[in-house]
């Protein structure tokens, strides 16, 4: 396979990556200083500049989290260190167009414990070969980026909020400085992201800081219950503080290795899923200066950026956490302890909206509308008030996936947006029958985020989201829109709070 370096010169310093498959890679270039030392658990300061050429051909680290989730390729980990706060940048080699091109800025999920950009679905080749620069990025996850831990702060030991959000906001900052080396329009920036990184990007509409640094947002499938109030993330750093051990919680949370964190976290996490279904003490924490309102509250009353967002989720969410990482409530008993403190009514209301519960089907569904659907519908109901909003709801799934019981479950519709069903591993997954139709949704998904990236509009044949119709965009063998598909179950979630139980 050709290869050939590459360089660029970015505000840092020079940069030299490599050519191949008719795009440039450059990988973990720093946005940030590392945050370690004095700086862990602080807001992320830019990077300073480096002498000579520095080498971008391969990834550095992820952020800390358990191995098992750093896996690369077959037997093959990435390492992990608080050093990680890099992004990667692919452009196409041949210019596609004659103006500088749209930037599409990726946040990869992962429950805000796990994930990285070199996971390597998430390469962006194809869309960048089709006409974007494209953006990955790395953030802080865990402990050190994504609990808040602020409340526990000393001023021998200073600890700031919102630490994930504040590594986006400066990656994004990078990006206005920098996009242009790379063939980009710094004031035509998507930034997309899948569950956690779906409801990241959709926070940042509530971010005043992010005021400028993005046009749009693709928010794909975002995660419910995890955004805090102060008072509760305060009672979660508690909780946090204690299972770390004796002594000041402060100087604790600063001074631990990150293995004693994560394993502190893992048991808050497990007690909560015993006590509280569906609550995770990880996510964004609003009213602080950095996220002052809860951001659908913002999206509601206009107070969030007015820009255009495609939202949605895929028909078959929950199935996912039947088979791995049983985080949800997917059966009766996590079900039935999800509402026992809530109002009577709030369960009568919900339950009804499944039928055949508590059978296992209606259950998988309920599980995923409360961790995926609900969200999608509270975050479609406020912005679309202020602004274009388009929602679509991913049904295609090929045979392989349903006779593995899986169908359209979370996360798979990031095989058409990545165009994986064009690589071998995608090959795998659909028999010959399937291949066309695959490849037909993965066109016209990608050909969709990829208008929308230029011109605010997905495409025709996908009206926005009103109060009137409520219009879904349906991705499958034969898309369509529907009104209002799921109307009883979104009227049902209508209202409900892990925090007001």
């Amino acid at each position: 396979m050709h290869e050939r370096t590459v360089r660029a010169t970015i505000g840092t310093g020079i940069i030299e990556g490599f050519t191949r498959d008719g795009v440039h890679r450059w990988r973990s270039i720093p946005y940030a200083r590392p945050p370690v030392g004095p700086l862990r658990l602080r807001a992320p300061q830019p990077a300073e500049p480096w002498p000579g050429v520095r080498y971008c051909h391969g990834f550095g680290y992820c952020a800390p989290q358990q191995r098992r989730y750093t896996l690369v390729g077959v037997g093959k980990y990435q390492p992990m260190s608080e050093d990680c706060l890099t992004l990667n940048v692919v452009a196409p080699e041949k210019p596609v167009t004659d103006g500088p091109l749209p930037v599409m800025f990726f946040v990869h999920g992962g429950g805000y414990i796990m994930g990285s950009s070199a996971t390597p679905i998430y390469d962006g080749a194809a869309l960048a070969r089709r006409g974007c620069v494209y953006i990955s990025v790395n953030y802080r996850l865990g402990a050190l980026g994504c609990m808040e831990l602020s409340s526990l702060s000393t001023p021998e030991h200073p600890i700031e909020d919102n630490l994930f959000l504040r590594d986006l906001v400066l990656a994004l900052q990078w990006v206005r400085d920098n996009a242009a080396v790379f063939g980009g329009d710094p004031d035509n920036v998507t930034i997309f992201g899948e569950s956690a990184g779906a409801q990241a990007v959709a926070t940042l509409l509530a971010v005043p800081q992010a005021e400028g640094l993005f046009a749009r947002v693709i928010s794909e499938s975002p995660a419910s219950g995890m955004v805090s109030s102060r008072a509760t993330a305060a009672r979660l750093a508690t909780q946090f503080a204690e299972l770390l051990g004796p002594g000041d919680p402060a100087a604790a949370v600063t001074s631990s290795r990150p293995a004693e964190l994560g394993r502190a976290l893992s048991r808050l996490i497990a007690g909560g899923m015993t006590d509280m279904p569906g609550a995770f003490p990880v996510g964004p924490t609003y009213g602080t200066e950095f996220l002052p309102a809860d951001p659908v509250a913002a999206m509601a009353d206009g107070t969030a950026h007015r820009l255009p967002l495609i939202i949605g989720n895929n028909a078959d969410e929950g199935r996912l956490f039947t088979r791995f990482m049983p985080l949800l409530p997917t059966n009766e008993p996590m079900i039935e302890k999800l509402f026992a403190d809530g109002a009577p009514q709030h369960r009568e209301r919900i339950i009804a909206a499944y039928p055949g519960y508590p059978g296992s089907a209606a259950c998988v569904r309920l599980g995923g509308d409360f961790a995926f659907g609900s969200a999608t519908w509270q975050i479609s109901e406020a912005h679309s008030r202020h602004a274009p909003t388009y929602v679509y709801r991913y049904d295609y799934a090929p045979r392989a996936l349903r006779w593995a019981g899986l169908g359209a479950t979370h996360a798979m519709e990031l095989l058409a947006v990545f165009d994986t069903y064009r690589t071998r591993y995608g090959a795998m997954l659909t028999a010959v029958a399937d291949r066309g139709s695959a490849r037909a949704v993965s066109r016209d998904v990608q050909s969709r985020w990829r208008g929308f990236s230029r011109t605010g509009v997905p495409g025709r044949g996908w009206p926005a989201y009103t109060a009137d119709d409520r219009a879904v965009l349906v991705f499958d063998r034969r898309s369509r829109v529907e009104y209002d598909p799921a109307a009883a179950r979104r009227q049902a979630w209508e209202g409900f709070s892990l925090a007001e139980r």
